[in-house]
């Protein structure tokens, strides 16, 4: 890197600091984002409350589906990179999930819904951030730092959707929920479309047969190391989407959710408090890591996931002794137990889900870059599975051991990316 390019100023086209594109690709996936996680806010409540299932066939319709969201860009990024174009798939992919979200305000339609936004999201998912590293230089010092202003959309869009779609959900009935979530999709393609000037233009195929091809050893390396971690992010996520599968479930019943004498605090504000800590941490850290990379002293990115880790567990070990203590006294926790717990969780999930994604999209090879991406998410299907699973423990067990085990999982998570942290330093200084 020249010193030049460190003191680079931005130029006059740049929004708030960055690419206009990145802007564009920001406010899509915030929208994307209101969509899915108003949706998710919603579903276990809907199975249980208004479909009937049981807890346990409720957590295995949310486990089966969160993993198909994360299983399907595995095809959906190999279609992109070598037939349609990201910008084509992103298109299709959210049309088509757009569509599920408004079949989900049909009952009849259940299934087939949730297999329709699954379908969509396999094209859409990985097209959309593989776009990020074609919006600058190789040398230009902000594009390290353009997965964590990516992540703040993502989560702009998870803060407003329990609160909107969860409100209306719960207040006007499940459907109307669904039916706002189908909104934000199209509105999200508009902003797509609007601003699809400033991004990036496709590649022919050609240029990226070419590209993806020598050399080969690098590339095999690279992939061998990030199927390694997302092994461990695998692991991780089982515990992780506990937010929107068992998480719900303490908050309903067995946390004490009343304020100001009789306001009792919806359960689906709670999950809004999660993508709220994303904006108020991510400027700190942000700023943290910025200090440290100028005195040579900033971790490498395995590094930064495993202390995501590490807070994550213990985050989780305080709600276990919480519930414990609050099970034995047959007692309702504090919501502002929860409240702490949601804020330690957050603090460590800063340091491993936007970390991955940087450290996947800079070292994707050329011309997969979309595939890369989705190899990335494709640990959410496997870990979603995992969650899914794990979350038939929650009646069966106290709620206490069920915290504890979650705990222990991500503490596994954790230990294995310790082990790949050699082989992921010489990766990062390579790339």
């Amino acid at each position: 890197m020249s010193p030049s390019s460190l003191d680079r100023a931005p130029s006059a086209g740049d929004w708030f600091g960055q690419p206009r594109g990145l802007t564009i690709l920001f406010l899509t996936e915030m929208w994307e984002k209101f969509s899915f996680f108003g949706m998710r806010a919603l579903l276990v409540l809907y199975v249980t409350k208004d479909l009937m299932f049981t807890q346990v066939t409720a957590s295995w319709v949310y486990g089966v589906y969160a993993g198909g969201v994360y299983a399907t860009p595995i095809l959906g990024g190999i279609i992109a990179d070598r037939w349609l174009g990201r910008h084509k798939a992103v298109l299709i992919g959210g049309a088509i999930m757009a569509l599920g979200h408004f079949m989900m305000a049909f009952e009849s339609l259940f299934f087939v819904a949730l297999t329709t936004i699954a379908l969509g999201n396999g094209l859409y998912l990985p097209s959309l951030p593989s776009q990020i590293d074609g919006l600058y230089e190789r040398d230009d010092p902000r594009r390290k730092s353009a997965y964590n202003v990516y992540y703040v959309g993502i989560n702009l869009g998870a803060f407003a959707a329990p609160v909107v779609v969860g409100t209306i959900g719960e207040l006007c009935g499940f459907h109307w929920g669904f039916t706002v979530a189908g909104i934000g999709m199209i509105v999200g393609l508009v902003t797509y479309i609007a601003g699809s000037r400033y991004l990036p233009p496709d590649q022919p195929r050609s240029a990226l047969v070419r590209s993806a091809t020598p050399p080969v050893e690098r590339p095999m390396q690279r992939f061998l190391l990030l199927a390694a971690i997302a092994a461990a992010i695998v692991i991780f996520r089982g515990a992780y989407e506990q937010l929107g599968n068992t998480i719900p479930l303490w908050t309903d019943t067995s946390v004490n959710r009343v304020v100001a004498g009789s306001w009792t605090i919806p359960v689906t504000w709670f999950q809004s408090l999660n993508p709220l800590m994303v904006f108020l941490l991510t400027p700190l850290l942000v700023a943290y890591w910025t200090r440290r990379a100028k005195h040579m002293r900033e971790p490498s990115s395995l590094a930064k996931m495993a202390m995501g880790a590490s807070v994550v567990a213990i985050a989780y070990l305080m709600v276990a002794i919480v519930a414990h203590w609050a099970e034995i006294r047959t007692l309702q926790a504090s919501w502002l137990w929860l409240t702490g717990f949601l804020i330690v969780m957050t603090a460590g999930e800063l340091l491993i889900l936007p970390v991955g994604l940087g450290l996947f999209g800079r070292l994707a090879p050329e011309g997969l870059r979309a595939t890369t991406i989705a190899l990335w998410f494709s640990a959410g299907f496997l870990g979603n599975l995992f969650a899914g699973w794990l979350g038939t423990l929650w009646s069966p067990l106290s709620h206490g051991a069920f915290f504890l085990i979650a705990a222990g999982v991500v503490a596994l998570a954790m230990t294995l990316l310790l082990l790949l942290l050699p082989w992921g330093r010489s990766a990062e200084r390579a790339a």
